[in-house]
């Protein structure tokens, strides 16, 4: 029976076999002669036993005794023996990995024939030495202390000074030893399983050590302790299967025999196989007790536990007993684990549950138990290949495909649609992926009939015909992108000789269709056409197109033979085609006339802005060098361009002549040129006709007058920032002449003043165009400009100056921190004042992302990022995103002026409430208590290396302590000074600082107190009080421990802020008591700049609302930060803010939130029902408290029973397994809706 407890050991010098006990449990037989103990319980199957002394069965009332004593006892750990014997360790032995594992294992064996209390021991030792512990377990020990006392034993005698351990250490030869490790239990299981393992003393011992190891709170006890017990419930899986094949082949010997005819059947071999029968029967029942205790014991607790690595090994080994004996494991009850842990927050859990079921839907005979799971689960797998996480989408999408290959009517077409779009990903491994499962459902022949029949055909008749027209058809209906390459790309691993097949694709362009067949259109014979260049590109060049790869990597000798032969075939064919292709081109040529007229026509007819971009694309792409109408396009754009370029310079001349005597007509005129103008400079060098000129004088006819129309200074503005920009590449790409460099800075120069005097601009468009610009030109023209061996282009760096970057903060200030609901004040259910409100959040966010640009490419001081940090908590939902990357990003640039400008916004917010409420302020107030909120998110996102940020909090606290008694109070000394209560919001950050330095802030802050200080009780100084305290009694709170947190059946982690960890990473005292950052001088440089921002992306993930807050003690990072805020799903800085979608619980599943404040016991009746998904916390989901309660727990716990052989009689099928969700941690979320 297994116990919790471990065995009493024996004293082996005891001749009579008598022994000292302390176990309730302990039968008669254990009083016995010691050397029967050594001796096999049962034979080898097939066997005559050895021996018929057999030791009886315990009875079922003792093994639920013993169950019930070991459930409520801690658990005890082991190391080495160190009384003598033989020096090397079995610890040593598999970490070298010399020697066999089978012989290892058989030296073992011989030792546990001859005593085995003391080989049990070495085997005790083993463990608790492969977890790191430098303890040492002595029978001693066993014989006089509880186990509770063993494993405290053990924890004191951890290492602290560093939190790796075996399982954890980089290196090949720690890589080595977990395979050794792994392979040691397997082998040790596989030599003991006819005989050892059912004496009732090695397994109960084994199991209940790694049952108490796997519940301890240091990591590393329960880290190595759950790899071992999943590899030993492995080794039992597969000693179980083995147990099963020889059952049925008894039975088939004894049904055999039996069925002879009277004089031929043989009584005494009809009774040996009965025998055998039974024996073999108990032996299945000691293997089922076995995994029952560990299933119940570790795996149900282990599977949620804290760290991902541990959730990790409890799914991977649980897909391997599903697919070793699927009879037994692959149904709902276990199938579901794998269900609920596909909502697991880390990614590698994530990608080992997909595996897992990769192995199980590889084998289509599995498929028919696999119906229910997959009609429950399917949804989220679809969904997970959107995962942040790009193996994991990876392997999602092949599991995706695996299911299809096994039923195709197990996706609908919105489940496919949803992998479609993915052969468009710049990630190159998902979208080879898609395109996999692209070509598995629509380029796969699954008629071989008709398929021989068309084999024989070649060109546009082949099989690859209408293969290719798909083809064609899926390109042109994939609305989300145009890019032919991508495709060609993810479609080229399985689809290449539909790709290559360019046969086929010319005669689709050249010949006319048969009878019944369609035309391709000139759409899809544009589309072919692109795609038949993109497979030609592919071929040829042999890698990925850009921004599928890091660079061109080296080809093997097979891939290059493939290009040669890719290249020879390709020209064999186009230099006979491709005379015919071109001539039926030519045939348009002769419309290029009357397209450019048209055009023209359209340019002189519209002002429309989409228009015109438009038409001045199509220049754009009409001229380009590699097309022979190039030259005839060129001068048709410059015939157009000279005449607007006439008509704009007599407009503006009459316009400014005539000044506030100007009429509509002399405005029109100016504004319809001017519009047609700067869409057209966008996208051609129009430099030559010098438009930056009139628009100058424009702008300053504006700022002088003041009546300026604000249509035609918002075109000027943007023409004359087209004209700069043109006119930088033009010195850029050439070798430019000083007094080219002067000219194009005093043209510069100008702008920028002109554009700082329109700040103060009555229109509020003009303003905003004005700002924009100003930010461009300032990053365009920052020192960056000199970078990369350009260092003559010094003279065009502007800094701006500090006049400049006050009106810059304070635009920002006054159009971006706006509330939207004195601005917008319309009713309910009013889509199109919605969209205009949605459109003004777009507009201010990118204002202020331009400005935070600025911020973190130390164009403008750090400190005026404290004026955008202070308003992170109002305007979360609208620029949460882009101040919490502004504030990461600065962090990188400066860790202290970054915490110092940290510091600055929470005194700003304090310095103004206390304008508001004078120096008596309501430290119960809503506005005190979100300041202090506010310091509280901003201590978060220092993270949890506390190295790393020492410094920079360090002289956070030292700011604001200097604030806090920088004024005194006018009434006096005995009086707080007025900034006092700021120690309050300061004491928020105290969590963040280590032991020493707590110390060192501590004698700082005493530097400013005065004896009466110390000694004052009153509320008034209570902050004072309160930030001493942190001070003092809060240095036990480091995360610096080899331990997790602890755990608790009826609350979250994070509602326990107080309760510190078990043990503490001891960190070294420092040499001094005054840190560094008590002198160190508060001007600060700022390291170089950081590498211009990537603005693209790729494919969005699914997208929450935006109204949820992110979990404010997550990891950064982590995927709950990622799932309830969306804008982290996307660029910080694109021009455009996600909308907030309600995504639809397809899935049907209900997920039970268990509130740990109302005691709520909910339990789950298997996969049909609705199931309570446990919730994955960063908190240990079993504790000692539970252990206690473990007996109760297990009389509702599925009970593993291994599948009938056919010579068994009907048994019990197995029972569902209930949870106590009072025991289950919620996440805050609640998982209302799925997690991705």
């Amino acid at each position: 029976m297994i116990t919790s407890e471990l065995p009493v050991l024996q004293d082996s010098s005891n001749e009579s076999g008598a022994t000292d006990t302390v176990s309730l449990s302990m039968n008669m037989t254990e009083m016995e002669d010691p050397e029967m103990k050594g001796k096999k319980k049962r034979g080898r199957p097939g066997k005559q036993t050895q021996t018929s002394n057999k030791k009886p069965r315990k009875s079922t009332t003792d093994k639920a005794l013993s169950m019930a004593r070991g459930r409520g006892k801690a658990n005890g750990v082991a190391q080495q023996n160190g009384n003598g014997g033989d020096p090397v360790t079995l610890f040593e032995v598999v970490k070298l990995g010399k020697s066999a594992m089978q012989s290892v294992v058989d030296e073992w064996i011989e030792a546990y024939k001859q005593d085995r209390d003391l080989a049990l021991l070495d085997l005790i030792n083993f463990f608790i030495q492969c977890s790191g512990c430098k303890g040492t377990v002595r029978i001693e020990m066993f014989r006089n202390m509880q186990n509770a006392e063993i494993i405290r034993k053990m924890t004191e005698e951890f290492d602290e000074d560093s939190g790796d351990y075996p399982l954890t250490m980089p290196g090949p030869m720690w890589k080595k030893f977990r395979y050794n490790f792994c392979e040691f239990i397997g082998v040790l299981i596989r030599q003991c399983q006819y005989s050892i393992i059912y004496d009732e003393y090695m397994m109960d011992t084994v199991i209940s050590l790694l049952t108490g190891l796997s519940d301890s709170q240091v990591r590393a006890f329960r880290h190595t302790s759950t790899l071992a017990a999943m590899k030993l419930m492995t080794a039992l899986v597969n000693v179980a299967l083995n147990l099963s094949i020889h059952q049925d082949n008894t039975q088939r010997q004894y049904e055999a025999e039996r069925n002879k005819i009277a004089g031929k059947r043989a009584n005494e071999k009809l009774e040996l196989l009965l025998q055998k029968r039974k024996e073999l029967q108990e032996n299945q029942d000691e293997i089922e007790n076995m995994m029952n205790s560990i299933f119940k014991g570790i795996f149900v607790h282990r599977y949620r536990d804290a760290i991902a690595e541990i959730r990790a090994i409890c799914i991977e080994e649980i897909g391997v007993w599903m697919k070793m004996y699927s009879d037994a494991f692959l149904n709902d009850s276990y199938l579901k684990y794998v269900g609920w842990t596909l909502h697991d927050r880390q990614g590698e859990v994530r990608l080992k549950c997909l595996k897992a079921l990769q192995n199980l839907y590889t084998n289509r005979e599995l498929f028919p138990k696999l119906e229910l799971f997959t009609n429950r689960f399917k949804d989220r797998i679809v969904s997970m290949t959107l995962d942040k996480e790009y193996d994991v989408a990876v392997e999602a999408i092949r599991l995706v495909t695996l299911i299809l290959q096994g039923s195709e009517d197990a996706l609908s077409n919105e489940d496919c649609e949803n992998v479609y779009h993915l052969v468009y990903s710049a990630h190159r491994p998902v979208a080879v992926a898609a395109g996999e499962f692209l070509h598995r459902k629509l380029f796969s022949r699954h008629d071989p009939q008709a398929e021989e029949a068309l084999a024989k055909r070649r060109g546009r008749s082949s099989p690859n015909g209408n293969l290719i027209r798909m083809l064609v058809l899926f390109f042109l209906e994939s609305e989300l992108h145009e890019h032919a390459a991508y495709l060609v790309d993810s479609l080229w691993e399985s689809s290449q000789e539909l790709l290559k097949d360019w046969e086929c694709m010319t005669e689709l362009l050249l010949e006319e269709p048969v009878q019944g067949e369609e035309l391709l259109s000139e759409r899809q014979e544009s589309a072919l056409i692109e795609l038949t260049v993109c497979t030609i590109r592919q071929a040829a060049e042999a890698h990925p197109p850009v921004g599928r790869g890091t660079g061109k990597r080296v080809l093997t000798a097979k891939e290059r033979k493939t290009q040669i032969d890719d290249k020879n075939k390709l020209t064999e064919h186009f230099i006979m085609a491709l005379p015919m292709l071109l001539s039926k081109c030519w045939a348009h040529e002769k419309h290029l006339d009357a397209l450019l007229k048209q055009i023209r026509l359209v340019v002189e007819k519209h002002i429309e802005t989409d228009v015109l971009e438009a038409c001045s694309k199509t220049y754009s792409i009409l001229c380009s060098e590699e097309y022979t109408i190039m030259n005839r396009v060129d001068i048709a754009r410059s015939q157009l361009i000279d005449e607007m370029t006439d008509r704009f310079a007599h407009s503006v001349e009459e316009l400014l002549q005539e000044g506030e005597e100007a009429d509509d007509d002399d405005i029109y005129n100016v504004l319809s040129t001017l519009k047609r103008l700067t869409a057209f400079h966008n996208a051609h060098d129009l430099t030559r006709w010098d438009l930056f000129g009139n628009c100058y004088r424009l702008l300053k006819a504006g700022i002088e007058q003041g009546s300026m129309p604000e249509q035609i200074a918002v075109q000027a503005l943007q023409c004359s920032h087209y004209s700069i920009l043109w006119q930088l590449v033009k010195i850029t790409e050439g070798v430019p002449s000083k007094d080219d460099l002067l000219a194009l800075r005093r043209v510069v120069k100008s702008f920028l003043a002109v554009c700082q005097q329109c700040l103060s601009n009555v229109n509020t468009p003009v303003k905003e165009q004005a700002f924009m610009l100003l930010c461009d030109l300032l990053m365009i023209f920052s020192y960056q400009l000199i970078t990369g061996g350009r260092e003559g282009l010094q003279p065009l760096v502007f800094n701006p100056d500090s006049t400049l970057q006050n009106e810059l903060l304070n635009f920002v200030l006054d159009h971006v921190f706006i509330d939207q609901d004195d601005e917008n004040q319309s009713m309910e259910g009013d889509e199109e004042d919605e969209a205009n409100k949605i459109e003004a959040l777009h507009k201010r966010r990118n204002l202020l992302a331009a400005f935070c640009k600025l911020i973190i490419y130390d164009i403008v001081d750090m400190p005026a990022a404290a004026d955008i940090f202070k308003h992170y908590m109002k305007y979360y939902n609208d620029y949460g995103d882009i101040i919490k990357e502004t504030l990461s990003k600065t962090r990188q640039t400066d860790k202290i002026l970054c915490a110092k400008t940290l510091i600055l916004s929470l005194q700003q917010l304090f310095n103004e409430l206390l304008q508001d409420q004078g120096p008596n302020l309501d430290r119960t107030s809503s506005h005190v208590s979100g300041i202090k909120e506010l310091a509280r998110r901003f201590a978060l996102t220092f993270g949890l290396d506390q190295i790393k940020t020492r410094e920079a909090v360090a002289t956070l606290h030292k700011d604001g302590i200097e604030f806090a008694f920088k004024y005194q109070n006018p009434r006096g000394s005995e009086f707080p000074p007025i900034n006092l209560a700021f120690l309050e919001v300061l004491s928020e950050f105290s969590s963040k600082l280590i032991r020493q330095d707590k110390k060192t802030v501590h004698s700082y802050l005493e530097k400013f107190m005065s004896e009466s200080m110390s000694e004052r009780r009153e509320d008034v100084w209570l902050p004072l009080i309160s930030y001493r305290n942190s001070l003092l009694t809060g240095g036990d709170e480091d995360h610096m421990s080899v331990t997790s947190g602890s755990s608790s059946k009826t609350g979250s982690v994070r509602s326990k802020k107080g309760r510190p960890p078990l043990h503490k990473k001891r960190i070294e005292e420092e040499s001094s008591v005054e840190g560094s950052w008590m002198i160190r001088n508060d001007t600060l440089q700022t390291p170089s700049a950081l590498q211009t921002p990537q603005l693209t992306s790729t494919v969005l993930r699914e997208n929450r609302p935006a109204e949820h807050m992110p979990d404010p003690d997550s990891e950064p990072g982590s995927e709950n930060d990622y799932v309830h805020n969306p804008q982290m799903q996307m660029s910080w800085l694109a021009p455009q803010k996600m909308e907030e979608v309600n995504r639809k619980d397809r899935t049907g599943m209900n997920y039970i939130k268990s509130r740990s404040n109302q005691g709520v016991r909910q339990t789950v009746r298997g996969l049909m029902e609705d199931d309570a998904e446990p919730i994955f916390e960063d908190v240990m989901m079993s504790s000692r408290g539970q252990l206690e309660d473990m007996n109760e727990e297990f009389e509702d716990t599925m009970v593993i029973d291994l599948p009938p052989s056919r010579n068994r009689r009907e048994r019990a099928e197995l029972r569902p397994d209930f949870f106590d969700s009072a025991a289950m941690i919620e996440d805050e979320s609640g998982f209302s809706m799925p997690m991705f």
